[in-house]
């Protein structure tokens, strides 16, 4: 056949059902995109007025009211904004995604104040109307002189009817002839909870009425008049309030803001009544507009920290919560608002374009946190001590996967220790350097690994408290960042400094003797026994675990999907025996005498039994055998001490 060129037809027929069904995520977005006309429409009016070119009259506000009426099914969306003229109408309403707002930025931006920004960016927000509508109806009038009211109305085909309206007020009205999947829509507390999701800090003062509200009893109207006060105070109690804050606080300078209005705007967006830690409050107008409060909460537990909030607005509309692109991961962690002008925002207003500009924006978000926290820490030492258990696990998220953050916020890491103080890594390994080199060791459990913490402080020693979730990672994480540093628990190893020096040729023998022994008495040759001199002499034995096969399990159990990874990971335990120990160097006397195996073995056993249960407890069987030979030697003692 021969070469063809032409142009792809797109017709109306085909765009609108697209437009309807997959254009916006949320059904209740329409709400959004027609309050933020209205809005649009005012800031267009208010940026004449400013340079002159539309008069308003000195007493008027601007305004939107939204008004749900179930009698004949409809929600109004109401502005005193700019208006459209006839052929404003033709050029906005019926030329699909030729964005008004684009053009009239495009007119006036010379005379344009750059700080009222026109949310719109591509005219089709109009359009989400008739994803719950079977028919809508524009009534417009124009701030133009001489200009006729207007009324287009459609039921969502190609077709459209324009005619004169009965309009005598500057502004528009939208009215939504519900279709019967929507009607939802019509419950005025179901309404008030869409606008107070997406207009709660709009610019422009947003009111909701129900037209099907009954009015009051003439006789309540005439005790109210009676009421009011000469100067008309009563009549100011009566007036409806706003659904909005025009004004929110990250607009607000930081200087300006009092410490009780950060709490109550964060009780007030988050429904959260427990006091947040602290706060970081950006605002910056270059290189990029970017305003917005982060929120750092207290946590009840370690579980919380998955249910953070990031509420995203463009131009005080609210477009998503925790959009990843803007909002680094691990701030998902927190709670709080970013208001972004500047963010290239796809038609449907609801997801970002990829564009390496959001990227910029999320660095600097990095790096405003991560100086906050380093500004905490370098000035108010002690009270970013105190936040440390609510805010570590983000800390170590954030460095474990934010590179950037990592550089600038390694330093201000720290560990509590065992002496109850809180120490950098740098520190720890300064201060302990005589006693463990590059070994940090540490404790995941205090209260099971007291006997071991115990023989550290009575040594002078310290380990460092992880029991985070996140902690084994953040271990792992460290050691491949640092160099020549290994995370050690308290109970995986022995540090020098705990040890009697000497090893001598009659230590070694000693040593096979004892070995020897255990592993009779409890019947297992393949029990690792290690003979050391301890300093602490009142410990007969302890188990040492190896560090990385208990890894290994714990990293299985979280990730291993509910298999047993213990035949892939065995626990690798050590029986170490204090040679300095009253009772050990008895046992090796005892043992020679022929009429006390027996006794030998139990006391073998109840010594395993003992240094077992300081590090985890004992299995059922265990257990029961450790109660009945705790008996037989409580039972023995006494009938020892009557008989002397």
């Amino acid at each position: 056949m021969p070469l063809e060129n032409g142009n792809i037809s797109i017709h109306t027929e085909n765009i609108l059902p697209i437009i309807k069904k997959w254009l916006y995520s949320e059904k209740d977005i329409f709400v959004r995109e027609l309050v933020s006309n209205s809005n649009d429409a005012i800031s267009k009016l208010k940026k004449l007025v400013s340079i002159g070119e539309a008069q308003i009259g000195e007493e008027e506000k601007y305004i939107i009211k939204v008004i749900v009426n179930k009698d004949d099914k409809t929600i109004k969306f109401i502005d005193n904004g700019i208006g459209m003229t006839g052929e404003e109408v033709r050029k906005y309403i019926n030329q699909i995604a030729f964005s008004g707002a684009v053009d009239f930025l495009e007119k006036y931006k010379d005379k344009a104040d750059e700080g009222n920004q026109i949310i719109g960016h591509f005219g089709l927000g109009f359009y989400s109307a008739f994803m719950v509508s079977e028919k809508v109806q524009i009534d417009t009038l124009t701030y133009q002189k001489d200009e006729k009211a207007v009324r287009w109305t459609s039921t969502g085909g190609t077709e459209y009817e324009m005619d004169d309206s009965d309009r005598t007020e500057r502004g528009t009205t939208v009215t939504l002839y519900l279709s019967e999947d929507s009607l939802e829509f019509l419950e005025y507390f179901k309404m008030r909870g869409v606008l107070e999701k997406y207009c709660s800090f709009l610019p422009f003062e947003v009111y909701l009425e129900d037209a099907a509200k009954k009015e009051e009893p003439k006789e309540k109207k005439e005790k109210v008049e009676e009421e009011k006060t000469d100067d008309g105070e009563e009549a100011k109690k009566d007036e409806p309030k706003p659904l909005n804050d025009t004004h929110p606080m990250w607009l607000k300078n930081p200087k300006d803001c009092t410490e009780e209005e950060y709490k109550e705007f964060y009780t007030k967006v988050f429904h959260d009544f427990n006091e947040p830690l602290f706060w970081i409050h950006l605002n910056m107008d270059y290189p990029f507009n970017l305003k917005g409060i982060l929120f750092f909460p207290k946590l009840k537990h370690e579980f919380e920290t998955n249910e953070g909030q990031i509420k995203l607005y463009y131009n005080q509309v609210f477009v998503a919560d925790n959009i990843k692109e803007v909002i680094p991961e691990f701030l998902m962690l927190l709670k709080g608002v970013i208001d972004c002008p500047d963010l290239p925002l796809n038609v449907s207003r609801s997801f970002l374009q990829n564009d390496g500009y959001v990227a910029k924006i999320s660095t600097h978000i990095t790096k405003k946190v991560a100086d906050k926290l380093t500004s905490i820490f370098e000035s108010e030492r002690e009270s970013y001590n105190k936040y440390w258990d609510d805010i570590n696990p983000f800390v170590k998220y954030g460095c474990i996967r934010e590179a950037k953050f990592f550089e600038k916020a390694k330093d201000i890491v720290i560990f509590k220790t065992t002496n109850g103080d809180y120490v950098t890594l740098k520190d720890y390994l300064e201060r302990n350097k005589e006693k463990h080199e590059n070994k940090v060791f540490y404790v995941s459990d205090e209260k099971q690994q007291s006997q071991y913490v115990k023989i550290f402080k009575e040594h002078d020693m310290e380990a460092v408290i992880l029991t985070a979730m996140i902690d084994n990672h953040f271990m792992q994480f460290l050691e491949m960042k640092e160099n020549n540093i290994k995370f050690t628990r308290i109970d995986s190893d022995l540090s020098d400094n705990l040890k009697e020096s000497g090893d001598t040729e009659t230590d070694k023998s000693y040593a096979e003797e004892l070995e020897k022994l255990f592993k009779n008495a409890l019947a297992n040759d393949k029990l690792k026994v290690q003979v050391e001199a301890l300093k602490a002499t009142s410990v007969p034995g302890m188990i040492l675990l190896s560090e990385y096969s208990r890894r290994m399990q714990e990293m299985s159990r979280m990730y291993g999907g509910g298999m047993d990874m213990r035949s892939m990971f065995p626990e690798e335990q050590t029986l170490v025996l204090n040679r300095s120990n009253h009772l050990i160097k008895a046992l090796v006397k005892l043992k020679d005498a022929a009429d006390k195996k027996a006794d030998t073995d139990m006391i073998c056993r109840h010594i395993y039994d003992l240094a077992m249960m300081s590090h985890k407890q004992l299995e059922p069987d265990a257990m029961t055998g450790f109660i009945e030979r705790s008996n037989q030697l409580l039972a023995r003692l006494a009938d020892i001490e009557i008989e002397g």
